[in-house]
């Protein structure tokens, strides 16, 4: 089960304490930088993580000003879209809200996910969208991330080598995910949301001694959670 630790409190809760109980995230951006893109990609994730254990899910946004780039930069992350939350004053009978908020932001009532700034003013021009959503994640939520030429070109030879890793599995039988590795993928995005944890055991798996055909279904199971579209090359000419 998915747990978050509340901002307000410092303890962990459950993000969805009812069984199959509609969870409400709501990401609060507070205008359009690199931080309120990285509020929106952890509340994306957070969705992606309670889908995956079977939770519905009703994402909003709640921002007043510049909803149109803060939606464009998002999607360009390949975060899904958001309904606009400054409607939706009544619930429609959520077991829990989630508020997911950058540090020393708003403090709605209710459970929040504190996401920490980014050193950018601007998220880069001239960055693949790909490449700057695996920076992001290389840190957990809590820690301040620097977008600098180091962090993407680090990010950008670790996504290039995944996806062409990922192609040339492919082509390979396909074998399940081991049950440990399986595990291993769930219990760090449960603990916290810890994505730079799924990261690590997507490295270990890379390079251990398991079938090609298992490490391609291990990386597009990940996939679900990381959004990095790491099957993107399927089919490319050797």
């Amino acid at each position: 089960m998915l747990r978050i630790i509340d901002a307000r409190t410092g303890q962990p809760v459950d993000a969805a304490p009812a069984r199959r109980g509609l969870t409400r995230v709501e990401a609060h951006t507070e205008g359009f930088d690199v931080t309120a893109l990285r509020v929106l990609l952890v509340a994306d994730l957070l969705v992606r993580a309670l889908e995956l254990g079977g939770t519905p899910v009703w994402a909003l946004l709640d921002e007043e000003r510049q909803q149109a780039e803060l939606r464009a930069g998002a999607a360009a992350l390949g975060i899904r879209p958001f309904e606009d939350g400054r409607d939706a004053a009544s619930g429609l009978g959520e077991t829990q809200v989630l508020h997911v908020v950058r540090e020393g932001g708003a403090q709605p009532d209710g459970v929040r996910v504190a996401v920490a700034a980014v050193q950018a003013s601007a998220p880069p021009e001239d960055a693949d969208p790909a490449v700057l959503r695996l920076a992001l994640l290389g840190r957990r939520r809590g820690v301040p991330v620097t977008l600098d030429t180091d962090t993407l070109d680090e990010a950008h030879a670790t996504l290039a080598r995944w996806r062409g890793a990922v192609a040339d599995w492919a082509r390979r039988p396909s074998r399940p995910v081991p049950e440990e590795v399986r595990t291993e993928l769930r219990t760090a995005w449960e603990d916290d949301l810890d994505v730079p944890g799924v990261l690590g055991v997507l490295r270990r798996v890379e390079s251990a001694d398991l079938p090609d055909g298992a490490r391609f279904e291990t990386f597009a199971h990940a996939d679900r959670l990381l959004g990095l579209d790491l099957a993107r090359d399927l089919g490319s000419p050797l």
